[in-house]
């Protein structure tokens, strides 16, 4: 049987169990395959994924598409917070999204979210034991291989406890 959390915490230490990671996340999120996103580092409180410099990812001019680069952001955030929420008591949603594009990516490009413990007790825990739900931006930085900053997206999610959901599932 197919084991999530499993797979999440070995893939935090082994390269073997981050391949299978990698192979399982597209099987899951089929939007994303032609993307090729790959998760490159994972632990706790850190995401890093690379978006290829390929065919799929370009727009007309042979650079980085932006909505491929604001996928990236959104699958960044999100995945990260889904490992830390458990799923059968919250619900996350996307609410909105802000991206600032600085730079033509024209190769390979890399997307980091970090999210502390603080953080998460701060901005999602402590919040949802006086509402309903809370809508939390997650700001992540794409770079190149060589280091020039991309972009900057704002992904804000909305965290609900399921029992708040007034819509079915």
């Amino acid at each position: 049987m197919f084991d999530a959390a499993k797979i999440l915490e070995k893939a935090k230490h082994s390269s073997f169990w981050l391949w299978v990671l990698n192979r399982a996340h597209l099987r899951m999120v089929p939007f994303n395959i032609p993307h090729k996103f790959e998760i490159v580092e994972f632990s706790d409180d850190r995401l890093k994924a690379k978006i290829p410099y390929r065919r799929s990812n370009f727009n007309h001019i042979r650079g980085l598409h932006a909505c491929a680069l604001a996928t990236l952001s959104e699958f960044t955030t999100g995945f990260l917070l889904l490992t830390r929420l458990d799923p059968a008591k919250y619900r996350i949603i996307m609410q909105r999204l802000e991206m600032d594009y600085h730079y033509q990516g024209k190769m390979d490009a890399f997307a980091e979210f970090v999210l502390t413990e603080e953080w998460y007790a701060r901005e999602i825990i402590e919040p949802l034991t006086r509402a309903e739900a809370v809508v939390v931006p997650c700001v992540v930085k794409v770079v190149d291989v060589q280091g020039n900053h991309l972009t900057t997206g704002t992904v804000f999610w909305q965290v609900k406890n399921w029992s708040k959901v007034k819509t079915k599932a």
